[in-house]
């Protein structure tokens, strides 16, 4: 970051350029107050009469926290003034993605939320925007993306493997995410996920077996709600972020969408696992079945569980507590990760963490 000059015209906004809110963020500006009013308190640099807290000064915005734009115009975090509790605003237009809302609230209310098997994110709030019949707030959990800190163990890589087939939605890789607070008990800024929220330092985790996170699936602007008591579902294909679905290629009706989600979840396990890290062959069979072109090929996510639970149970608990190493390792870590990861091992079983570690 110190590297980063307003003279390149090449690089980043010059450093003027961030003492000026962006079109996106004078919504949030204009809107605090009865964000407020609701509950919910913005940043200090989404406030009415904010002022730069570098001006000034010779300290580095990038450094700071009020530096820090929002990133994606139609999500912003806020704290939720009775508890303190971090959560994230995300705008709904009612009329570009009119399910959105229905399908949350679906999966956060009633005996569904209370399923131990769901794994939608939770709806805490849904605002009605004053100025906007058509634009509404979805009030949610802050989450963090699922790849990341690394995984450390192939059980859990498999454990967060169990949780996604559990509660199996139509996925790709930017449409899943954890709850942060186990691996990162100090959170993160929403704006710069690599440093705490003061922006004092980078952020520290912990390891997904010492404190186990749960995964969750997001995002259903794209999503639809079938009723099984009418047949097979039918419906024309919608293009999310995978763009590799075999049948979008050569579709010409509609068709199940299903088999697509089967070939969403196993392209984003193949990506985020076979691809990344090494140990994880087994799954392999598995997998393939699952990204097959012909998409009634596929196994049904019934079949993927039954599976996937046969081949867990042909799993050693030492298979289990082995380091899962990533592909690209450069050879000068290994020694040290080994090392590491030995004495980890040791201090788990003496204190008896599982090996697939379940929140």
């Amino acid at each position: 970051m110190a590297s980063l000059t307003p003279a390149d015209p090449e690089g980043p906004l010059p450093f003027a350029a961030l003492e000026i809110l962006a079109d996106d963020e004078i919504w949030w500006r204009d809107h605090q107050v009865w964000l407020e009013q609701c509950g919910y308190m913005l940043r200090p640099r989404f406030r009415p009469g904010w002022v730069p807290s570098w001006q000034g000064t010779d300290r580095n915005p990038l450094s700071c926290e009020d530096g820090q734009m929002a990133t994606r115009g139609h999500v912003l975090d806020a704290t939720r003034i009775q508890d303190d509790t971090i959560v994230v605003l995300k705008k709904v237009t009612h009329s570009r993605h009119p399910h959105e809302i229905a399908i949350s609230r679906f999966f956060s209310t009633g005996p569904v939320a209370k399923d131990p098997r769901n794994h939608c994110v939770p709806v805490y709030d849904v605002l009605d925007v004053p100025d906007s019949d058509d634009v509404k707030l979805l009030v949610m959990p802050l989450l963090y993306k699922f790849f990341a800190p690394p995984f450390l163990s192939v059980g859990e890589a498999v454990e967060c493997c169990r949780q996604l087939i559990e509660g199996m939605q139509d996925c790709g890789k930017l449409n899943i995410m954890m709850d942060p607070r186990p691996l990162l008990p100090k959170l993160f800024h929403f704006a710069a996920p690599w440093r705490t929220r003061d922006m004092s330092s980078r952020i520290r985790s912990s390891t997904r077996t010492y404190r186990p996170p749960k995964y969750f699936y997001i995002d259903f602007g794209l999503s639809r709600k079938f009723d099984p008591t009418k047949g097979p579902p039918r419906a024309w294909p919608i293009r999310g972020a995978d763009k590799t679905v075999p049948e979008f290629e050569r579709v010409t009706d509609a068709i199940d969408p299903f088999p697509t989600d089967i070939y969403y979840l196993g392209n984003t396990i193949r990506t985020v696992f076979l691809q990344g890290y090494r140990s994880l062959e087994f799954l392999t069979p598995l997998i393939d079945d699952m990204v097959q072109d012909e998409p009634s090929k596929r196994p049904t996510i019934d079949d993927v569980a039954a599976r996937f639970d046969f081949l867990l149970g042909s799993l050693s608990w030492w298979k289990l507590r082995s380091r899962l190493p990533q592909r690209d390792e450069h050879w000068l870590m290994r020694p040290f990760r080994i090392f590491a990861h030995v004495f980890r091992t040791i201090r788990y079983i003496l204190t008896f963490r599982p090996v697939l570690p379940k929140p």
